[in-house]
């Protein structure tokens, strides 16, 4: 990425400005210390209102606008910069990617002058951004909804390899007369997405809904839920915390216990119930299976089914089966689950 000279830059443009309004512009876009400053905290230093402090600000920037045409390849790089992120790029990614660590607040400022540039605030749906032309907006919209439909059919989170674009949302279908490239590159469907609120990637480099563990985990459940994801196998609550950094055994098992993703199926080993494991005793899983069964079963039929659901001991189920409390053996020899 290249990088001008900033400091440079704005200091030329802040140069023949009266002193008041250079130091109002400075501390507003944080140019000197790097955090900004908000007009009520520059007006209590200056002992005027905060709109005053608007207006001193504001007649800068008209000093300024005619010296801006002196720094037109800065604008070109940042403008063509934007067109290959898609034409708009999430307001803290843009600046990191254009100013680095250190010349952020410089950008930041250099984009409010800029005379294609246009910053959407932050809003219930979006991230605030910077676009060059608000129509791609229009395109982004489209397609964060058509791959927010398709996550909710998948329901599992997706690489940008497993997403086509229908046609329907190229660019040049949606804006034929814009100059608008007619294909919608990666780095243009990364922007997109970026942007969204509903929709955020993990570290791993998945797309997801931001309310998916596998995308934006919360808590020691959710880090669990994620070690079984990955293994895609019953764990003992000890291997479970050894697999989360700084997890306690006993803290696991407790979290796990009350949690309803997870199944208990042997001695501190749990599965995930999504797997199509019951929640239950073994007695409760031999009666699922004849209920499930309809119809009288025999001895190996329910161990197999049984084993199964639950990592235990053969004798152990029955030993269950045997009790007449819960179950009946029929005169062929087969077992029914035994009416209130």
């Amino acid at each position: 990425m290249q990088y001008f000279s900033y400091q440079k830059i704005y200091l030329d443009l802040l140069h023949n400005l009266p002193l008041r309004e250079k130091e109002v512009i400075s501390r507003r876009f944080g140019l000197k210390t790097g955090q900004k400053e908000t007009l009520e905290a520059i007006g209590k230093d200056y002992g005027v209102t905060r709109e005053r402090v608007r207006q001193i600000e504001e007649g800068g920037f008209l000093r300024i606008k005619p010296e801006i045409g002196k720094h037109q390849k800065t604008f070109q790089y940042f403008a063509e910069q934007l067109k290959n992120f898609g034409g708009l790029k999430k307001e803290d990614v843009l600046l990191r990617e254009l100013g680095g660590q250190k010349w952020q607040p410089q950008v930041y400022f250099l984009l409010t002058l800029g005379p294609n540039f246009e910053r959407l605030k932050e809003s219930s749906e979006f991230y605030s951004f910077w676009t060059i032309d608000q129509n791609y907006l229009i395109l982004a919209k489209k397609l964060i909804d058509s791959f927010y439909d398709k996550l909710k059919k998948t329901n599992q989170p997706l690489s940008l390899k497993d997403y086509d674009p229908p046609s329907t949302l190229l660019p040049a279908t949606i804006h034929p007369k814009k100059e608008i490239p007619a294909t919608l590159t990666r780095d243009a469907l990364i922007s997109y997405l970026e942007i969204s609120k509903k929709i955020q990637k993990n570290s791993e480099g998945l797309f997801g809904l931001n309310d998916w563990p596998e995308i934006n985990p919360r808590g020691v459940k959710d880090k669990a839920y994620l070690v079984f994801k990955k293994e895609k196998r019953p764990l003992h609550f000890a291997k479970v915390a050894e697999l989360i950094d700084n997890a306690l055994p006993q803290t696991i098992h407790n979290e796990l216990i009350r949690d309803d993703r997870f199944i208990l199926v042997g001695r501190g080993i749990y599965a995930l119930r999504e797997w199509g494991y019951y929640p239950g005793q073994v007695k409760d899983i031999i009666s699922n299976v004849l209920k499930e069964a309809g119809k009288p079963l025999a001895k190996e039929e329910i161990l197999e089914h049984v084993l199964k659901q639950r990592l235990v001991k053969e004798n152990t189920v029955l030993l269950n089966l045997s009790n007449k409390k819960y179950f009946l053996k029929n005169p062929q020899g087969k077992y029914i689950v035994r009416e209130a």
